[in-house]
């Protein structure tokens, strides 16, 4: 088996060091990956391939960003710059309504949620229907054509992934997405449905102030040391605005010894702040001046496509505002052909947008307020986002933190997807980077919810309980455990978000359902009936907050034995889990159990990570602590292991086990189930294959074109009349103008597999005219290069030769050998070259380059042969002189050192023997 994978290695070396199979090696490595900053208005793509580092992805157009939109057509669809054209194009007034973009709005939302009321404000065209299973929003254009948001974004993915794998000529699997630091569970699941449907492997979802703050340490490496450093990053995109607080410090690590890492200290945001939405102020405003100027009896806001293009015409006036105090807002043929032109200033653009930018420092004191700091503690504050270019933006904000300046250092469009690449590069197996320890924060704290039942003077009742699973801004990735040992019955507990009194009014109505899962344990009462002796050790729920950001009920351990109920961390969404699980109950002897000191109090929460002893856990305990006592149960004391087998002899513990039904409701948004994953990934894959095949089609059509009207030219340049005959020229013409003919009536509405015979048939019959071109545009050099190389033998042959007996490093046979090729090569291009000058141009000719180059080859590897033998030959021992004396005798003898006489014979003819060797190879190489 070794020698067999050896032949493979070695083998695939070979390949490699060929270059017309380096080509195809190169194919087999498919170990690129690739960045999506997922805007809602843009993406950055980043890729990362061996040879090249971090590099921002170029488009079609050369661009460094793509608009984030898709549009569907009845028979094709187009992305990016393609896509946005079609909104505007003259007279096409129903293109918009096949237009999706500010998809990222919609994810994870239900009907009747703000957002998608905002959304169809914002987009009249598009009519948002209702979907019965999921309460969610869909697109339907016809019975044919509808589609879900997450659909709609798979296809933009496996768009930027198209584009992506162009730009590093390979195919491109793994990918890193960022998203919103503000993403709750449901929309974060709501991007990795997409990424499946569009069959990208997410190796995480990373937060985009996340990757932003990455990408400035990593480029500051060497500034960062164990003196804590905050930075602010104030991000203000086209839909939303973030501001973040990072701490930079160096830690010490079991693994890769002193690092440097970034822990997101605070977050504070605002959902509906950004440069959109000023875009679409400017917009109205635009409308209102046209409609005042009364060219029209038409209402300008009731034209989508004028709309559309006074959109595009406000975020150009946005843009060249920000250097110019007025500019000139100018639409050739808005509507009915009628031009716009209107003066704005930039003093009415920021009367428009007054209440935007008093929003600006609300993220900045929310970010403070979650990391516990005041302003005077953060070093620099550096803007991130392409919507703080706005001078307002930057005079409100700087007032707002109180700084000299504000940090311009970084890239503001690219950040995040070169920081969210650095973090693909260090999650894939293929590169190795030097380590950037990332700790994320939660923006939402999660808690478990469940009932006990307590009774107080023969009273029973009903308490609620609550415990703090994941607090506000605690660290992940991060396991927690909660332990249930007081439950000897049937029971179930719900996972919901925790305290958000933080939030506004305004996003807690659009944050969504408050309640993510119910978790119902059945089958604990038998269990506990069936063995009444016996006593359970406790039930334990494992959770995880995964690199993801998202939640992950790992499994519950009942006793020894573990169900599983999730896949273990994996950024894969996971199923909707409503079926019965089964699972294990383990129940110890009560005498065991006696044994056993190590007890868990109901509800006590153990953080699975030894290095995670941060302050949240520590009042998580204290909490859980106060909270029994209150109940009536006073807290036990843990002993450690060790000290109770001091105490009590260890006794062999006995273990029964029996089922219990595990089941999970999902109270948020239901996720797709995994046929309706199927179907999706089907529609999307159809559609891909019909845009293959159209794009094959057109492909083929060029070319049938173009051969026709090349080879019609060609028939008339000097190279083919001299080897064409007139029977050939007039056969070829005849087909060419039939040909043409067909494609002025048949060839456009032909099929591809029709084209493609069309095109077969046309070079078949101009084949051999092409040859011969071929053939004699390339005899010159081919016969020169043969001239040279047979000079150059026959000289390195007659060197050889010369080279004294003694000194040959030559055997006869290989001198023989080399003296034949070169014989026979110039008896066959002395013969071959008589026969071809006896033959017309016009008849097939015998000197053929294949065979030149054949016998180039042959010649190059005899003489290579040669010279790499002289290069490593080792110059002859020659025979020593026998005039040793009896002293030299004697010395040997008694192993005496003394140093050697050499004779000035014996020195002569050593001396000589090897400089004649290194003469020889150095005149022959």
């Amino acid at each position: 088996q070794t020698v067999y994978i050896h032949e493979i290695v070695m083998g695939f070396i070979r390949c490699w060091a060929c270059p017309r199979l380096k080509t195809m090696a190169v194919l087999v490595l498919t170990v690129a990956v690739m960045s999506v900053d997922l805007g809602s208005e843009w993406m950055k793509m980043a890729i990362v391939k061996p040879g090249v580092p971090m590099e921002i992805v170029l488009n079609k157009e050369s661009r460094r960003k793509t608009p984030a939109i898709v549009c569907l057509k009845e028979n094709e669809r187009l992305f990016g710059d393609s896509a946005l054209g079609v909104i505007i194009v003259k007279n096409s007034v129903k293109n918009p309504k096949t237009v999706y973009r500010h998809l990222q709005i919609l994810l994870g939302k239900k009907h009747d949620n703000l957002q998608v009321a905002l959304y169809q404000k914002r987009f009249l065209e598009h009519q948002l229907q209702k979907d019965p299973m999921r309460g969610t929003v869909y697109f339907k254009n016809s019975e044919e054509m509808q589609y879900t948001p997450e659909e709609l974004l798979g296809m933009v993915l496996n768009y930027s992934r198209g584009l992506a794998q162009d730009f590093a000529e390979q195919p491109i699997k793994d990918a890193v997405i960022t998203v919103p630091a503000f993403f709750n569970q449901a929309e974060r699941r709501a991007v990795l449905q997409a990424a499946q449907m569009a069959g990208l492997k997410v190796l995480q979802l990373i937060n985009d102030n996340t990757a932003v703050a990455l990408n400035y340490g990593v480029f500051r490496r060497k500034d960062i040391d164990n003196t804590a450093k905050n930075v602010m990053f104030y991000d203000m995109g086209s839909g939303s605005t973030t501001a973040t607080i990072v701490t930079y410090q160096t830690v010490k690590t079991k693994e890769s010894g002193t690092q440097p890492q970034l822990q997101i200290r605070g977050v504070g945001f605002d959902r509906g702040l950004g440069g959109f939405e000023m875009d679409l102020r400017l917009r109205d405003h635009l409308a209102k001046l046209f409609n005042e100027q009364k060219k029209s009896k038409k209402d300008v806001r009731e034209n989508h496509r004028a709309m559309a293009k006074l959109l595009k015409e406000a975020q150009r006036l946005k843009t060249v505002l920000s250097a110019n105090v007025d500019f000139m807002a100018q639409v050739e043929g808005l509507m009915d052909d009628i031009d716009f032109k209107a003066k704005v200033t930039r003093a009415e653009f920021e009367k428009l947008c007054a209440d935007l930018f008093e929003r600006v420092p609300g993220p900045v004191q929310d970010a403070l307020t979650a990391a516990e700091m005041k302003l005077d503690e953060i070093e620099q504050v550096i803007l991130v986002g392409g919507s703080t270019r706005v001078p307002k933006v930057q005079e409100v904000l700087l007032k707002a933190v109180r700084k000299e300046e504000l940090g311009k250092n970084i890239n503001a469009d690219e950040a995040a997807a070169m920081g969210a690449v650095y973090q693909a590069a260090a999650l894939s197996k293929a590169f190795k980077v030097k380590p950037f320890l990332v700790r994320d924060a939660t923006v939402f704290p999660i808690q478990v919810e469940f009932t006990r039942e307590t009774e107080e003077d023969g009273i029973k009742t009903l308490k609620q309980n609550k415990r703090v699973l994941f607090q506000r801004m605690a660290p992940y990735p991060q396991r927690k455990v909660i332990t249930f040992n007081r439950y000897n019955d049937d029971f179930a507990f719900d996972i919901n978000y925790g305290d958000l009194s933080f939030l506004s009014q305004e996003d807690i109505s659009v944050f969504g359902s408050l309640n993510l899962t119910t978790v119902k344990l059945s089958g604990v009462g038998s269990s506990f009936q069936k063995h009444a002796d016996a006593e359970s050790k406790g039930i334990k729920a494992h959770f995880n907050m995964d690199e993801s950001g998202l939640l992950l009920l790992d499994r519950v351990k009942l006793g020894n034995t573990i169900s599983t109920l999730f896949g273990g961390g994996s950024s894969e969404p996971a199923p909707n889990v409503t079926e019965p699980i089964q699972g294990h109950i383990a129940i110890f002897s009560k005498t065991a159990f006696a044994k056993h000191l190590q007890l868990t109090n109901e509800a006590k929460y153990i953080p699975t990570n030894e290095s995670q002893k941060d302050k949240d856990t520590k009042e998580m305990q204290d909490d859980s602590e106060k909270s029994a006592e209150k109940d009536g149960e006073k807290s036990e004391n843990i002993e450690p292991e060790k000290d109770a087998e001091k105490k009590v002899k260890p006794q062999k513990k006995s273990k029964i086990s029996e089922d219990i039904t595990v089941e999970l409701v999902i109270r948020d948004i239901l996720d797709p189930t995994s046929d309706e994953i199927t179907s999706s990934k089907k529609k999307l894959q159809d559609l891909t294959d019909r845009d293959l095949a159209k794009h094959e089609r057109e492909k083929t059509l060029n070319s049938l074109e173009a051969f026709i009207f090349e080879t019609q030219d060609k028939l008339y340049q000097e190279d083919y009349q001299l080897v064409v005959s007139e029977e050939e020229k007039e056969q070829i013409s005849a087909k060419l103008s039939e040909a043409s003919e067909w494609m002025d009536e048949d060839g456009y509405t032909a099929t591809t597999k029709q084209l493609k015979e069309k095109l077969s048939q046309l070079k078949s019959l101009c084949k051999d005219v092409f040859f011969r071109v071929e053939e004699r545009r390339k005899w010159p050099d081919r016969l020169a290069a043969l001239d040279s190389m047979l000079n150059t033998s026959s000289f390195f042959l007659k060197s050889a030769k010369l080279i004294p007996e003694d000194d040959q490093i030559f055997t006869e046979v290989e001198l023989n050998m080399l003296e034949k090729v070169i014989n026979e090569t110039t008896t066959w291009k002395n013969e071959t070259v008589s026969e071809q000058e006896k033959r017309t141009p016009k008849e097939r000719p015998v000197l053929l380059s294949k065979d030149i180059e054949s016998k180039l080859a042959l010649l190059d590897r005899e003489v290579n042969y040669l010279l790499n033998k002289a290069k490593f030959a080792k110059p002859k021992a020659k025979a020593k002189a026998k005039n040793s004396t009896s002293s030299d005798k004697s010395s040997k003898a008694n192993n005496t050192a003394e140093e050697k006489v050499v004779s000035p014979t014996e020195e002569s003819t050593g001396t000589k023997s090897g400089r004649s060797n290194t003469l020889a190879v150095r005149y022959l190489v």
